[in-house]
């Protein structure tokens, strides 16, 4: 949960050293001589607070706090921070040669300036920061001084964006509370079919799916947008449309700009979509963009060698489908994503036998008997989000996670594991995706319990059972998890 700029300023000088020490590396005396400029006025307040005690040190505490970081590449006792900035750098992920050629690099610049190369990694590669160092080690000693500073710099204003919120996110949270006026208006039911959109490729392939990719060659969504502008006050306060915009205008631009994206992904078609509205109607503020993907079936026709895929006739899904939403706003700053998700819904499964369900509390309103093999029938949505949302939006970065794969994860954790509970189930479910999939921040599940009533135990021949429909009431979860329930496994 990140912190608000209120909270930053409410601190007591421990926890704010506590929860802002960590950001330069081993050094938290950095955070202690910041903490006296509060309160902060915007977040860039507080960078340059932190920036400005590294400037004003001497020359003894720069060296210090540069030498605690540690040799970009090597494997040496890091903070959490740097190891997974490093890891999304591709650092951990070294060949042996490479890994001689860093440490060879590494040696050679720290002998000539006495403290290790700095280089703030994120968005970088294990390419380009090898050929940075390179180059670097010809620096001049006091220009390098310098530079190592500004990246230092550089590498906490990361960190602090990870967990001090900007003043984006901060109005976000502002109009969830509702302390602004709730105010919008939109289209709903926006079918588009678009045929022959880019394939989605580039699947990192999992052992619980056979999930390669789609062919896009129908790409369909049912879409829901709305919108939202102090601007629109006045249509509803005195009927004044002068900067309403259609919905049928609104439904007219969806449909026109799924001929423009170039893309594969529907989360990447919504961002595409919402920040050009943005850019066409400046007056408006916000957009929440969602969607229902359409799944079409590939049917197998004869071929050559038997019963192939075919590519022309194609069967409409009744079964679960993908879901996408995303919510752009704009700031001084310029347009950006405030909020984003991706999914599966009307997932429905049911297990025939290996699920139990006892040692619930039985008092005088419990009816419902034990049971330590029943079938167990869910109906399942699942959602998930980024901590990139840009690896939601470009397949192409290799880190879209396709709702087919966490799908089949569902029904995989389900046949392997015994189920005490369907909270149990869940659980599972999310951790085994968060552990398949780093990238995601997020994974949240409702759930239903639909499973049948049982009529007869036994039937004339064989092992089976009759089953018919559960009376309407059914029960519900909600749950939701993030990668630190994965600390300690």
């Amino acid at each position: 949960m990140k912190h608000s700029r209120k909270q930053v300023n409410d601190m007591t000088q421990e926890a704010f050293v506590l929860a802002f020490g960590p950001l330069f590396e081993h050094s938290p005396w950095v955070a202690e001589r910041a903490a006296g400029s509060r309160p902060f006025a915007t977040l860039q307040d507080m960078i340059s607070a932190l920036e400005l005690a590294v400037e004003q040190a001497n020359r003894e505490e720069q060296l210090a706090l540069l030498r605690a970081h540690p040799d970009l590449g090597t494997r040496v006792r890091m903070t959490d921070h740097s190891v997974q900035e490093q890891s999304g750098a591709g650092l951990n992920q070294l060949t042996p040669e490479e890994y001689e050629q860093f440490l060879s690099f590494n040696k050679q610049y720290t002998d000539r300036f006495q403290f290790p190369f700095i280089m703030a990694v994120k968005g970088q590669t294990k390419d380009t920061i090898r050929e940075a160092l390179r180059l670097r080690i010809a620096g001049d000693p006091e220009v390098e001084l310098h530079t190592a500073l500004q990246e230092v710099g550089k590498i906490g204003r990361f960190r602090l964006a990870d967990i001090v919120m900007n003043e984006t996110e901060e109005k976000a949270m502002e109009q969830a509370k509702g302390t602004e006026r709730i105010m919008y208006y939109g289209k709903g039911d926006v079918w588009v079919y678009r045929s022959y959109a880019k394939p989605l490729t580039n699947i990192t392939l999992i052992p619980e799916s056979g999930f390669t990719g789609r062919d896009n060659v129908l790409f369909g969504m049912n879409i829901k947008v709305a919108v939202s502008g102090e601007k629109l006050f006045t249509s509803f306060s005195e009927g004044d449309n002068t900067h309403v915009v259609a919905t049928d205008s609104m439904k007219n631009f969806i449909l026109r700009k799924a001929g423009e994206y170039e893309g594969s992904t529907a989360e990447g078609f919504l961002a595409f979509a919402s920040r050009l509205f943005l850019e066409k109607y400046p007056w408006m503020t916000g957009i929440k963009m969602s969607a229902d993907q359409v799944a079409f079936e590939v049917l197998p026709v004869p071929g050559e060698s038997g019963f192939q895929a075919g590519d022309l006739v194609y069967r409409y899904s009744q079964n679960e489908h993908p879901t996408a939403a995303v919510e752009l706003v704009r700031t001084e700053d310029g347009v950006g994503v405030v909020d984003h998700s991706a999914g599966i819904a009307d997932l429905k499964l049911i297990k025939v036998k290996g699920s139990s369900f006892a040692g619930f509390v039985r008092d005088e309103y419990t009816t419902l008997p034990e049971s330590s093999d029943r079938p167990l029938f869910i109906f399942l949505d699942i959602a998930w989000s980024y901590e990139s949302s840009e690896d939601a939006f470009d397949a192409d970065l290799g880190r879209y996670v396709a709702a087919e794969q966490i799908r089949d994860i569902a029904h995989t954790v389900f046949h392997e594991q015994h189920s005490p509970s369907i909270q149990n189930l869940i659980y599972r479910i999310g951790q085994r995706s968060l552990q398949r999939f780093p990238q995601l921040k997020e994974i949240r599940f409702e759930s239903n319990n639909r499973t049948w009533e049982t009529i007869l135990e036994e039937v004339s021949a064989g092992e089976g059972k009759v089953f018919t429909e559960p009376r309407p009431p059914y029960g519900f979860q909600g749950f939701s998890m993030t990668k630190r329930d994965l600390e300690g496994l």
